[in-house]
């Protein structure tokens, strides 16, 4: 824990200007990142009697083991700079928002040639217009159902489109009226841009107009004893009115408002955003945080606003923001709206009328998420906290294991040797610290072994090396760097999130005695004393320690025990996924892979050009000179991998007994892999 006054800035060198700050720790990783009006004043406050601060302020200085800063010339730079660096530190200290869940969000893709309506959750992709999100998927299917009668849009997958393309038949949607059918030509390509265009209006609250159009034209047909075709628009409209029902009117004056609610307290907060359009709620989301640093409602509000429209742009941020209370820097946040709208945005808390009404309701909706998160999380955290009481019981270790990373070999009969590292912190994964590792047969400067049939305890060894290799480079920042040691290159002090720079308090590995001693030895030989190590069996799930001769076995309803499975069963799906993969794009690598410098572009080049790699095997240097961007020396390397590759035997149509002329036949040997993961 390191004292605030140790790098506490002279008072004469903090610039009494806007500007950014961020605090790092004793491994220059970035905990914290602030703004400020007047840097010399804000950072000032951080540097009192830590008994004076707010616990947690005082848990961020302690931490913390240096401070710097950038100046700016206006308030919204800091602020654009302040979500900059959040996003691209991720620091510890600083409240972030995260979805409970993914939304899904009405998806009409006016960047294709035919425009598609489908569900689409995830981020946002440029050319897509987007309505929600909405709380539910089926609310969207059931709105698109009732809106195709009127906007007989294509909602079909490209695959579809395709096939009936090439058969002439339009699928079910197009028989019964629900699709236009641009896939055989039914309606040209803007005709049916025309109509998804429509669709977008109606569904972005231009329904009057629409519907005005449609009700005359339903006279008119009545008036001339088209009565059929009056009935059809009848029943469009009413179709229509059903869709805009599913939307209740909640403000009268048809605006087009965010309104965005917190509930809180000493520990967690709960955001709300209810998102208006045309008057009518079109959609409703919902972010929980830890309140990791000291911040009250406005300053919820601000880094709420951030995160909802720091990657929008246009009329995705709408002309009026509600919120429950302002925060410091108002001015400033609402023309950082305005810049990415466009246009004037007003940011403020209703204080009268239906808006007001709405917001009480926002609020609700805050409260009621909140209390439901406590409700899960207080079920959830007494399990994870019983389970990592019981593994530090059963190992005898000094404390709960807060951090465990577990480690599991892959390979198929000794080939495509492949290794993973999952991580789980507080008892839950997390999927941005895992790491996948191609077993070299190699520790540093040191050849382990050599040819096939590696066996997973040197395996083990080498991996649990690398890692803990990676660890000390990060800690010390010291001697030179060996590029062999890991895949990432080197550790570059930046601030960011670090690969290997955390060190767990409890390594498991997949397997028992010979892994765990494998990787003990490991830890040994770098000299880490303070990382225990244990092992799962998958037999008995037994958990094996170093030097014992008898397994640690946990009763069939621990928790702890459970916790140990799903962390092995997690490690294994991981590498059994990557070895999977490194086999699938060997097996389907063809002679033309292995030459050195020949790209994609090339390689396609060469088999269009002769028409087939067989072609290509048997033609001259010359020949190979002719195609467009290869050289000579190219061409002699293409012909010399070709003339040391095993051409394939020919393939059989096993139907009719001829043979196929293939035209870029597999490796040889690659049919005849057989085998199951280890």
């Amino acid at each position: 824990m390191a004292d605030p006054s140790s790098y506490r800035p002279q008072p004469g060198q903090v610039p009494d200007s806007p500007g950014v700050y961020r605090f790092r720790d004793e491994h220059r990783r970035v905990i914290y990142v602030g703004k400020a009006k007047s840097l010399r004043q804000r950072l000032a406050n951080y540097f009192q009697d830590v008994a004076g601060l707010h616990p947690r302020t005082a848990t961020m200085v302690t931490t913390a083991a240096s401070v710097e800063w950038t100046v700016v010339s206006t308030e919204v730079e800091a602020l654009q700079l302040e979500y900059s660096w959040i996003k691209e530190y991720d620091p510890r200290f600083n409240v972030k928002y995260r979805d409970d869940k993914s939304y899904p969000s009405l998806a009409v893709t006016l960047n294709e040639e035919y425009p598609r309506v489908q569900v689409m959750r995830g981020p946002k992709k440029k050319g897509v217009r987007y309505f929600g999100p909405y709380a539910h998927a089926w609310a969207i299917r059931e709105t698109v159902d009732l809106m195709l009668r009127v906007f007989p849009v294509r909602t079909c997958s490209a695959g579809v489109f395709k096939r009936s393309a090439q058969i002439g038949r339009p699928c079910l949607l197009g028989y019964i009226g629900k699709c236009s059918a641009p896939c055989v030509g039914r309606v040209t390509p803007e005709e049916h841009r025309e109509l998804a265009e429509e669709f977008c209006d109606f569904m972005a609250g231009r329904t009057g107009a629409y519907l005005s159009r449609l009700e005359k034209e339903m006279h008119i047909a009545a008036e001339d004893m088209e009565y059929e075709k009056a009935a059809r628009l009848r029943d469009d409209i009413g179709a229509l009115r059903r869709a805009m029902e599913k939307n209740a009117v909640v403000l009268a004056d048809a605006t087009d408002a965010d309104l965005i609610a917190v509930a809180e307290d000493e520990l967690e907060a709960a955001v709300q955003i209810f998102h208006v359009r045309g008057g009518r709620v079109r959609g409703q989301r919902g972010w929980v945080t830890d309140k990791v640093e000291a911040v009250d409602t406005a300053g919820l509000v601000e880094h709420a606003l951030q995160q909802l429209y720091g990657e929008e742009k246009g009329e995705s941020v709408p002309k009026e923001v509600l919120v429950p209370a302002l925060p410091e820097d108002t001015p400033a946040l609402a023309q950082w709206l305005a810049e990415r709208r466009g246009s004037q945005v007003s940011l403020r808390i209703p204080q009268r009328g239906d808006k007001k009404a709405l917001m009480e309701t926002v609020h609700r909706n805050a409260q009621q998420s909140l209390a439901l998160h406590k409700t899960r999380r207080a079920s959830d955290l007494t399990t994870r906290s019983r389970a990592l009481e019981e593994i530090a019981e059963a190992l005898e270790l000094d404390g709960a294991p807060l951090r465990i990373e577990c480690f599991d070999i892959s390979h198929l009969q000794g080939d495509d040797v492949v290794a993973s590292m999952v991580v789980f912190e507080d008892g839950l994964a997390r999927k941005s610290e895992y790491r996948r590792f191609q077993v070299k047969g190699r520790v540093g400067d040191t050849q382990v072994w050599h040819g096939e049939g590696q066996d997973d305890v040197r395996s083990m060894h080498e991996v649990v090396s690398r890692r803990f290799r990676r660890y000390l480079v990060e800690k010390s920042k010291t001697g030179e760097w060996d590029p062999q040691e890991g895949e990432d290159g080197p550790p570059e002090d930046d601030g960011k999130p670090k690969r290997f720079a955390y060190p767990p308090q409890l390594v498991v590995v997949d397997g028992g005695q010979p892994q765990v001693a494998a990787a003990k030895r490991a830890l040994d030989e770098l000299g880490i004393d303070d990382v225990a190590v244990c092992g799962l069996a998958k037999r008995l799930e037994e958990v094996w320690l170093p030097g014992e001769d008898d397994p640690v076995v946990l009763p069939r309803t621990s928790e702890g025990l459970y916790l140990l499975q799903r962390v092995r069963d997690e490690a294994h799906r991981f590498a059994i996924q990557y070895q999977r993969s490194k086999r699938g794009k060997r097996l389907k690598s063809g002679p033309l892979d292995e030459v050195p410098g020949l790209g994609e572009s090339r390689r396609q080049a060469l088999v269009k050009h002769f028409g087939s790699v067989k072609k290509l095997r048997q033609a001259t240097i010359d020949q190979i000179c002719e195609v467009p961007g290869i050289g000579r020396k190219t061409a002699e390397t293409v012909a010399a991998a070709l003339a040391g590759a095993v051409p394939a035997g020919p393939a059989v149509n096993t139907a009719t007994g001829e043979i196929i002329e293939d035209e870029n036949p597999a490796p040889a040997g690659a049919s005849s892999e057989r085998g199951t993961e280890q």
